[in-house]
């Protein structure tokens, strides 16, 4: 089977340092699908607008091709364990295919505004469909290794001059990617500055006891 891209992601973060590892993790942080000809028709979104969200399938297109691994270590173990890669939500897959659920904003003709999206800007999204609580929610089902591996987000600190140097309203989508420690899970240096390219602004930050804390903020 060959796909193709039927639109193309937008987004404040710019490399994949800094995505959200779940979709939904950083609920404020806006983004947009832009669809391409000829999928772009108005036509093809009538009656999206009644949902309120919406998966994404879409592509790893920042991961370098490599050769297939069994195994796999998920953050959310520290980095250290290793489960099978069908057991897991890594983005190293032998089809590097992802798959988020992410929140409606708006629906314009060739475009959807969408928030919590795990993507970074330039994604190629390979098809678009409406979320359904009927099939697609199940509470209480068990999550496997998550449940036994809680995760709490860390205080983030931004100056007021400094969150004054960002855009309004884009504060919160900030803090909530931030909150989420963007660094590789190994990482524990107090003292390593860590930059993060954000819009049109590379933030730079540290993490020390739990706080997330912005150092500067300069245009790009």
């Amino acid at each position: 089977m060959t796909i193709e891209p039927v639109a193309f992601f937008r987004s404040p973060l710019k490399e994949k340092f800094g995505v959200p590892r779940q979709a939904g993790l950083a609920p404020d942080l806006p983004g947009e699908v832009r669809f391409v000809p000829p999928y772009d028709a108005p036509d093809a979104l009538r009656g999206l607008e009644g949902f309120d969200y919406c998966w994404l399938v879409w592509g790893f297109s920042l991961n370098p091709a490599g050769e297939f691994h069994a195994t796999v270590r998920p953050p959310r173990l520290g980095g250290n364990e290793r489960v099978g890669v069908f057991a897991s939500r890594s983005p190293f897959r032998p089809n590097g295919l992802g798959l988020s659920c992410v929140r409606i904003a708006g629906v314009a003709p060739g475009l959807i505004r969408v928030l919590g999206a795990d993507l970074a800007d330039g994604t190629p999204i390979y098809d678009v469909k409406p979320y359904v609580t009927y099939a697609d929610s199940h509470p209480g089902a068990a999550s496997g290794f998550v449940d036994g591996s809680g995760w709490e987000p860390l205080e983030v600190v931004i100056p007021d001059d400094l969150a004054a140097e960002l855009p309004s309203g884009s504060i919160e989508g900030l803090v909530q990617v931030l909150s989420q420690d963007p660094r590789p899970q190994y990482q524990e240096d107090p003292e390593r500055v860590y930059g993060m390219a954000f819009g049109a602004h590379n933030v730079k930050f540290c993490v020390r006891d739990s706080r997330v804390i912005v150092q500067s903020v300069e245009k790009c």
